[in-house]
């Protein structure tokens, strides 16, 4: 920080000693009067007081038939160390008026009337001098003199020196620094007048850095949350950005609320003094209602920490839905690691707040609908920008379902609740999702067992005093230790429910291989799987056929062409290249294809023998169980889907090869009669 401006008063040398509770002025005369300020004890001199003040002054007439005089000044602005200074001028002794001591000299002075009716340069005018021309000009001497005002309210509001100290600091917030009061410190740099960087006092010649707009936000982080909202106050009269406004509180909060720096580096920012948790309660909660409504004003990441402190500190449930709406309204912004909000609360089952999260999505949909969101009849919804944060809350959504699925207090309905808010049209694919459903299936019994349980024993033991950073460390192990369970306890009916969340249509060609050979998934699914797999992957080859057919007859030209021009060669190479690369996804599908007709194979080998069993214990013969495989499972397909495929895949291997060599051949053949045309 800068050294502060000062300026000196009176020209004689000290002449006050203390001894213990007790000031001695030693001018040589026995002291004829004692001030009693508090618990110190002034031996003074009735003439250079009462030469100064109109108060001292009639407080010594009225006690002058007193055997001995004594002046009680119990309410005097600052105290003892306010009416210290104030005899020391009063005796013309040297004082030194600087930003830290100016507000309480103007204080105690109007307090005890020293005018300029009494005498010439009195101490209000030489305060107040002071004030206006040195310290309000100066951004950090009127940083502190505010500083300073709250040791001194009300007298310090009665004087308008906190007013004024505010319309100061909030004219200079809005402006370059650099206009304002020499030298200012930057980083540690030290700054001259014009403007290069200053080593022991010499000019280096080198400039400064550019000042951004939150240059100022650690300066006033150090004012008490009264004087600091006062401040804000004044900077939004002067139409302040919202924005900077909005990083200033982020700034005082992750200062003063310890909860919020967790997992979230501060840089070099000091950490303050600890608050109670009353205190950070109190001011959680004052920070809510200052924070800007706009979106995208306050980090998602700040709101939810905000968020997850507000429920430890136990704020009020106003503080708390406030901050589940902000987070709501950019919840596309947010994180899957800060949207984790573990349950503090004893009376909720589950690990993570998933009540917490579906309040926080349905406030999104809500501004989402109101904002005109998409409707899933538009045929190019997907190119739509406005589909863009409806889309990344869904990736956001099944990435936290698969996070909190293992826990084994979270019921299907809670579950199904969550995956089914958003609407159909919010996922382009089902991959997300089918991710979770198959974590929230799957028997997880890790091997970390041993050592979260070691981890546990290891703090519970622990002397350390268990502060809220201790306690959230705490609170993640049990998180672990919780999480290594299942829901094998789940029947059939229960995991076909699940599974109808998603849409078998929707699930990519690599999710489709996944879920076909996927235990956990009940029959009918896998079923339906191999279905729509199937159906994929003949609408890829046709395509890849019509591309090659287009291919084929583009050549065409080039055969009867007579010459060979520079652009036929390059469509040529063009056509090589397209080919070699529609050679390898054939390759690749037919891989594909023979990997299916092995599990159709298997499956129907499978249906096969359960039909047989449930023929001999049904009694029914015939068809069996077989049989009724296409009205139990709801396909409009026939039972033999997997055999009668296997024929036309063959057709469709040799097909694809005939036409490929076919190609090629074209191809080569065109080659050389163009070189030979060359």
């Amino acid at each position: 920080m800068s050294a502060s401006a000062s300026v000196k008063l009176g020209s004689k040398p000290d002449a006050f000693r203390r001894q213990g509770q007790a000031w001695f002025c030693t001018t040589g005369l026995p002291s004829d009067v004692t001030v009693e300020v508090g618990d110190m004890f002034f031996h003074l001199h009735k003439f250079p007081l009462l030469s100064k003040s109109a108060v001292l002054e009639q407080l010594i007439e009225e006690s002058s038939d007193q055997e001995e005089c004594i002046i009680k000044l119990n309410d005097i602005p600052g105290g003892a160390k306010s009416f210290e200074m104030v005899a020391r001028f009063c005796y013309g002794v040297k004082i030194e008026l600087s930003s830290s001591n100016v507000v309480h000299l103007r204080c105690a002075s109007e307090h005890l009337q020293m005018t300029e009716e009494i005498s010439d340069d009195n101490l209000i005018a030489q305060t107040e001098m002071f004030l206006n021309q040195v310290v309000l000009r100066n951004w950090k001497d009127s940083l502190k003199a505010l500083e300073t005002c709250d040791d001194l309210l009300p007298h310090a509001e009665d004087l308008q020196i906190v007013k004024r100290c505010i319309e100061s600091l909030a004219s200079k917030a809005t402006t370059d620094p650099n206009l304002f009061g020499w030298p200012i410190r930057e980083h540690g740099l030290m700054q001259s007048p014009g403007g290069s960087v200053l080593w022991n006092g010499i000019s280096t010649g080198a400039r400064p850095r550019n000042f951004s707009s939150d240059w100022w936000y650690d300066d006033v982080s150090s004012l008490s949350f009264p004087m600091y909202k006062r401040l804000l106050s004044g900077m939004e009269s002067r139409r302040i950005r919202p924005e900077i406004i909005a990083g200033s509180l982020a700034y005082y909060a992750r200062k003063y609320i310890p909860g919020l720096s967790r997992r979230n580096s501060m840089g070099t920012m000091p950490l303050a003094g600890t608050l109670s948790d009353v205190e950070q309660r109190n001011l959680l909660e004052e920070i809510d209602r200052l924070l800007p409504v706009q979106k995208g004003l306050v980090p998602t990441k700040l709101l939810l920490g905000l968020l997850k402190t507000s429920m430890i500190l136990k704020a009020s449930s106003t503080c708390i839905a406030n901050l589940e709406k902000r987070v709501g309204m950019q919840l596309d912004q947010a994180s899957l690691e800060d949207l984790l909000l573990p349950n503090y609360s004893y009376t909720m089952e589950t690990l993570y707040n998933v009540e917490c999260v579906h309040r926080i999505l349905e406030h999104f949909l809500a501004m989402d609908q109101a904002n005109g969101g998409c409707s899933p009849c538009i045929d190019d919804m997907m190119a739509s920008p406005s589909m863009i944060p409806i889309t990344a809350v869904a990736k956001l959504l099944d990435g936290y379902l698969a996070e909190v699925a293992p826990d084994v207090n979270l019921k299907p309905p809670k579950f199904q609740a969550l995956a089914s808010a958003l609407p159909e049209y919010a996922r382009p694919l089902d991959d997300g999702l089918y991710r979770a459903i198959d974590v929230y299936l799957k028997v997880d019994l890790s091997s970390c067992f041993d050592l979260c349980l070691e981890q546990l024993i290891s703090i519970l033991s622990s002397e350390k005093k268990l502060d809220i950073h201790f306690y959230l460390h705490l609170h993640d192990i049990i998180l672990i230790l919780c999480c290594l369970q299942a829901h094998s306890w789940l029947s059939e009916a229960e995991r076909e429910q699940l599974c109808r969340l998603m849409d078998c249509q929707k699930l990519s060609l690599e999710a489709c291989t996944h879920a076909a050979q996927n235990e956990r998934l009940p029959l009918r699914v896998v079923v339906q799987v191999l279905f729509f797999e199937q159906l994929q992957l003949r609408t890829s080859i046709a395509g890849c056929l019509l591309v090659s057919d287009n291919l084929e007859g583009s050549s065409r030209p080039l055969r009867s062409g007579g010459v060979a021009m520079s652009g036929e060669a390059g469509g040529w190479s063009a056509a090589v290249r397209e080919n070699q690369v529609l050679k390898v996804g054939m390759d690749n599908m037919r891989m594909r294809l023979a990997e299916l007709e092995k599990e159709c194979s298997g499956m129907r080998q499978e249906i096969e023998k359960l039909g047989r069993g449930g023929g001999g214990k049904g009694g029914g013969g015939g068809g069996g169980w077989a049989s009724h495989v296409p009205r139990r499972f709801s396909l409009k397909m026939k039972p033999q889907i997997c055999s009668t495929q296997e024929g036309s895949v063959s057709e469709q291997h040799k097909s694809m090869s005939a036409k490929l060599d076919k190609l090629q051949a074209k191809l080569s053949k065109q080659k050389r009669q163009l070189s030979a045309d060359a």
